[in-house]
Formats: structure tokens, sequence, C-alpha cells
């Protein structure tokens, strides 16, 4: 099948054979695809590797046969986007989520969209834990996972400001104490289904939630990025 100015980003590369790539990219009308890059390591190659950078808007022209597609060409649709320092980690931490969390060749255009608006966030580097746990918010919800953040999971009741929730992954918010160690205010959550930032306290506690969540769906394996987030918060 040959697909035409796929709107399309790049989500990591390795070397493949001599000469080439194997790209992960996560397109709009096709969902997670393995692309290789011929010959792109080579001097004569006839795309250049500065080409295939992440966090880039592309428009690629493939060649999709059985598991793998072969890039024919790839066109940048807007200026480059530069993601560095912690909003360079954090691009690398949501390009990992995307590639642990989803199946190659299932669409998911809500994705698509939620991505590239997460990056056009995270490149103000204003409110960077904020971008993210958004993100984690809709990826969840573009897979089928998505949270219950309006009622207690074991009465229904409306979720109550000022109480004490702990979120479990198969059932959802429920009441607990001030000393259980995963407690949030049901302000934390609430903001999270209403889209307004929280205060720190409340940022702090949705960080610890989501990583809990994303852990569950990945059947408890550790993502690299957390690594490299604790690792950059022990050096400050």
């Amino acid at each position: 099948m040959l697909l035409e100015q796929q709107p399309a980003f790049v989500l990591h590369s390795r070397p493949y054979r001599e000469t080439s790539l194997l790209l992960e990219c996560l397109t709009r009308d096709h969902g997670r695809l393995g692309v290789v890059a011929r010959g792109v390591r080579s001097e004569r190659g006839r795309l250049q590797r500065s080409q295939l950078e992440p966090f880039q808007s592309l428009a690629l022209d493939l060649q999709l046969r059985g598991e793998l597609a072969t890039l024919r060409g790839a066109e940048s649709v807007a200026a480059p986007l530069r993601l560095s320092g912690d909003a360079g980690v954090a691009g690398l931490y949501v390009n990992e989520l995307v590639v642990r969390l989803t199946e190659r060749q299932d669409p998911y255009p809500s994705l698509y969209a939620a991505y590239a608006q997460t990056l056009s966030r995270l490149a103000t580097s204003e409110s960077l834990g904020w971008h993210l746990r958004r993100f984690e918010r809709d990826l969840l919800a573009a897979l089928g996972y998505a949270l219950q953040l309006d009622n207690d999971a074991d009465s229904g009741e409306l979720l109550q400001a000022d109480a004490l929730y702990t979120y479990r992954p198969e059932h959802g918010p429920m009441r607990c104490g001030a000393n259980d160690p995963h407690a949030l205010r049901g302000d934390d959550l609430l903001s999270l289904l209403e889209d307004r930032m929280p205060d720190a306290q409340g940022l702090h506690a949705l960080r610890g939630m989501m990583r809990e969540l994303i852990r569950f769906h990945l059947g408890g394996v550790e993502l690299r990025a957390w690594r490299v987030f604790r690792s950059g918060l022990a050096r400050r």
C-alpha cells in the first residue's frame, strides 16, 4: 500500500543494516509505524538524516508492506521545533510513552492530535509537569483506558474536592485516609478532569498517580525516562 503525504512525527530511530535507519513514527491515519529509511546514513543518501529528527512535523511518502514501511520521501511541513534541556527530556518521555503503550498499525487519530499539541506546549518550557499529566491522561483515553475522574468508584457519588482518595487502576478513585501513601485530594482529580492546573502539591500527587497507572498498563515495567528524571533530580 502506498501512503502519500502522510502527516507524521518520528518518535525514535536506530541504525539498521549498514547505511539505513529503522524509525518508529506516529502517523495521523495509521498509528505507529515501523519505517525503514534506506541509505540515510550514507554520504550519498537521497534524504538527509537531519530531516528525520524527533519532534518535527513531517509529511511522509511510504510504501507499506507487512509489518514495516519503506520511506520514499519526507518533507517538513512546519518550522523545526527545538526542545532542549528539561523540555527535551519531557519530549523524549512522551515519545517513549507512545512507543511502549501503542501497537503498530493501530490508528489513534485523537492521540496524534494530542501529541502534536503537547509538543507545542512543551516548547514554551513552562509548566512541563502539567503538560505531561495532560498528555498521559489523553494517551490513556485514546487507548481505551480513560480515567474515571468524577465519581467515587465505591459509592458512585461525585468526588468531593476536600476529600482524600486513592486511585486504583482497575476501579478508579476510592476514599482513603490521610496516611495512605497514594492519597490525593478530590480537587487534584477534578483539576485533571476539568483541565485546570493544580497547585504544586496537586501536581506532585498526580505525577505519582499517573506513574502507577502507566506502570500497571505496562505490566510493571519501568520506563527509561523515569530513571533519567530521577538522576536529573539527584544532581540538583
